[in-house]
């Protein structure tokens, strides 16, 4: 019994240990961030959004391998030494025998290393798991665990090698001098240290054992006595110098790579965005919680709420614009008075003539015995995995039909990266009828639109959004500050080879020649729900209700309409597209230049799928409809299966549960509109004479021998969940629809 008890002592007086306790008792603060990022680790949270994917998968330079995952030890190495640094200045003083050894702070930092060895272990399992799952080979696994572990030793031996050695030329050339200042000019910081040193003689840990640099357990020298209060005053300054240094050294680091962060060398991975602003936070949360100690958890609620109000009061606040437009002009009054004036029906019934000499000049593209079939191309939305879909179904589409499936569509719809990949399959088709490229089927767009576009926005959200924000950059005749809406808007260029970087206007006499189809983007305004519509073309006939809606509420107001004193036809088309893409906390919500602000959210918010504005259309242009073709077709294009089985509650986790409201929501606001738009589409039969066909194209990932769960609502997606979805187009559902789809218009 002696000796079990002998061993638990030595465990229990041991210094791991006993700061495993203090950072229990102490310093939950800090353990916050570490249960953060296991939960993240292992897929215990944010698993549907893809957020552990970009830890265990990190992409740079859109290669996921040796250097993205030493990106990540990097970034993982600077965590660990902040959280041992922040630790040393609030609770050193706890450990007075460490004063007396030589290197105290690395003594410290090994001795603190229980949690980060552990978070080592568990996130390299991970990452050997992920990878052999998705396929990857033993050389290519090692290749990547060799990265993180390259980059997590590089980095340490840098930082301690920094403090290896400034702590001894800081001890002997700096603080000696700053300490001579203090005496006679900083009376109130030596009040503060000696205020220290007393509640270091008071609160003293027990201590018996500690690990020594060789790795072996050393009985902590007999107590001897405080050194005299200017010595610990030195100490105390030696370290608050290194936190400010290596806080200094991350700002400097922050600063440059942001000034160059247009370039894709310095677009680290999402996740090490994400480690190193945990960096910062945990630095702070350290000096924070040193300067005040048992004032700091009310001095930070009060200062949360001292905050609060003043956003509210609209002190601080962080304007995202949309690029071309004018926000200097004096902002359009946004009432109702205003959009009963913009919806007069002299200007509906402008609008509708304007129209129908499209749909004239589209008609006249084909033999005048022989009506063809009219389409309504609508896509879903869902972040990048709906973009690669609806390009993917769209280019086999194309090729099955011999070329004519955009010469009989007359309008596009839809939400989200679904309505990217129409607009840039829009575009390629355009592209190839004037001669620019050889064929928009070609595998090249879609293996490049399908490139990361998460690092630089989650970059920009760092270093442009959050510190820095003085970067700007000049489009048309504005200026405009770089931030994370820009970074999509130029990542999604870069993807789409600079073909949609274009104003909003370009497309007009295209639209109106009929060489391209119309389309349409109808972001929601947060104010009031209603829809923007963004058109070259003029649209209000969209707003007024039709014969199955009873309310004469108007549905919407016309961008170009609304804004043309702001320019309004100048507006970026990328910026059109982010608008009806904004992925909450991710890409930002744009203000436009109005009274009061409007707030433009993301289109799924009132119909993922455009069938509401695809109708509408169809209800306006009906009567010419019926007599000019020989039926309507709504090619639905959607990112997931529209009969799902009714599954039965799984047992989920804390943290699962904390973030399934967002996944359970989305998925049944998803069944809410299928059932609104089959209402939309059954209603449109009883008053359209004409014959109307559904083709319906689903990413079905049941049906995929590659991966059998939905791919991530994300802008970045693994290598395997790309296949997933690009494979899914051969499933014998969507082969069947797109036979069908031949045989309505070509056989």
């Amino acid at each position: 019994m002696n000796f079990l008890s002998d061993i638990a002592r030595l465990i229990i007086k041991s210094l791991p240990l006993q700061l495993i306790g203090l950072h229990f008792r102490k310093n939950q603060a800090l353990l916050l961030f570490w249960i953060f990022l296991f939960v993240i680790i292992s897929k215990q949270f944010g698993v549907s959004m893809g957020i552990p994917y970009l830890f265990l998968d990190p992409e740079y330079m859109n290669e996921v391998g040796f250097l993205s995952f030493f990106i990540m030890g990097g970034s993982v190495a600077g965590f660990i030494i902040s959280f041992h640094i922040t630790t040393y200045i609030i609770d050193g003083q706890s450990f007075n025998f460490l004063g007396w050894l030589e290197k105290p702070f690395t003594r410290f930092s090994l001795n603190n290393s229980l949690i980060p060895l552990v978070f080592i272990i568990v996130y390299t399992w991970n990452i050997v798991s992920f990878q052999y799952f998705s396929g990857k080979n033993v050389n290519e696994i090692l290749l990547c665990v060799g990265g993180f572990y390259t980059g997590l030793m590089s980095m340490s031996l840098v930082l301690f090698l920094y403090f290896w050695w400034t702590n001894k030329d800081i001890f002997k050339y700096v603080v000696c001098k700053l300490d001579e200042k203090l005496k006679n000019n900083v009376k109130a910081t030596r009040a503060r240290a000696l205020s220290n040193l007393v509640s270091a003689k008071q609160q003293q840990v027990g201590v018996d054992w500690y690990m020594d640099l060789n790795l072996k357990l050393k009985r902590v020298p007999d107590y001897k006595g405080f050194y005299d209060k200017f010595t610990v005053l030195q100490v105390f300054d030696q370290n608050h110098f290194n936190l400010i240094s290596i806080e200094l050294f991350v700002f400097v680091v922050l600063l440059i790579i942001g000034i160059f962060s247009d370039y894709p060398w310095f677009q680290i991975p999402a996740a090490s965005s994400v480690v190193l602003l945990l960096t910062i936070l945990i630095m702070f949360t350290g000096a924070f919680s040193y300067w005040f100690r048992g004032w700091s958890v009310s001095l930070a609620i009060f200062l949360i709420l001292i905050f609060n109000y003043v956003v509210g009061m609209d002190v601080i606040s962080k304007e995202y614009k949309a690029f071309g437009l004018d926000y200097q002009t004096k902002p359009a009054v946004y009432d109702l008075n205003n959009l009963i004036e913009a919806n007069q029906k002299e200007k509906i019934q402008r609008d509708k003539l304007s129209t129908i000499k499209i749909l004239e000049k589209w008609r006249n593209g084909f033999p005048k015995d022989k009506p063809p079939k009219l389409i309504f191309i609508c896509a879903s939305g869902g972040g990048l995995r709906s973009t690669i879909w609806t390009l993917n179904a769209l280019q086999n589409a194309d090729s099955i039909t011999n070329g004519m499936l955009m010469k009989n569509t007359v309008l596009m719809t839809g939400a989200s990266g679904g309505l990217i990949g129409s607009a840039y399959f829009r575009e390629l088709k355009y592209q190839e009828k004037q001669g620019k490229i050889e064929s928009a089927i070609s595998p090249v767009y879609l293996k490049n639109i399908a490139r990361d576009h998460l690092n630089p926005i989650i970059f920009a959200m760092l270093v442009n959004d959050i510190f820095l924000g003085f970067q700007e950059f000049d489009y048309g005749e504005y200026r405009y500050e770089k931030d994370r809406g820009y970074a999509f808007e130029q990542q999604l260029n870069r993807n789409s080879f600079g073909f949609l970087d274009k104003t909003l206007s370009s497309y007009k006499i295209p639209e109106q020649n009929a060489e391209i189809p119309m389309l349409i983007l109808a972001p929601t305004i947060v104010n009031d729900g209603r829809k923007l519509y963004i058109s070259p073309q003029d649209i209000s006939y969209l707003n007024q209700p039709s014969k199955a809606v009873t309310s004469a509420k108007i549905k919407g107001i016309e961008f170009r309409e609304f804004y043309k004193n702001h320019n309004g036809d100048g507006l970026r088309f990328l910026s059109a597209l982010r608008m009806s893409a904004t992925f909450p906390y991710v890409t930002p919500n744009i203000s436009l230049p109005s009274i009061p602000k409007m707030e433009i959210m993301d289109a799924g918010l009132t119909d993922n799928y455009g069938i509401t504005d695809a109708t509408r259309f169809l209800y306006n242009f009906s009567d010419w409809i019926y007599k000019n073709t020989s039926g309507v077709i709504f090619l639905t294009i959607r990112d997931s299966q529209k009969n799902n089985p009714i599954e039965e509650k799984e047992t989920q986790s804390l943290f699962q549960r904390f973030s399934s409201p967002i996944q359970g929501f989305y998925k049944n606001f998803e069944n809410i509109q299928d059932i609104f738009n089959d209402n939309r589409i059954e209603e449109a039969n009883s008053w359209f004479q004409g014959d109307i066909y559904n083709i319906l194209i689903e990413y079905n990932p049941e049906n995929n021998a590659l991966l059998k769960e939905r791919a991530s609502l994300n802008w970045r997606l693994t290598e395997r969940e790309k296949q997933s979805v690009i494979q899914n187009i051969h499933s014998d559902k969507n082969i069947t629809e797109l036979q069908k789809l031949r045989r309505l218009i070509v056989d």
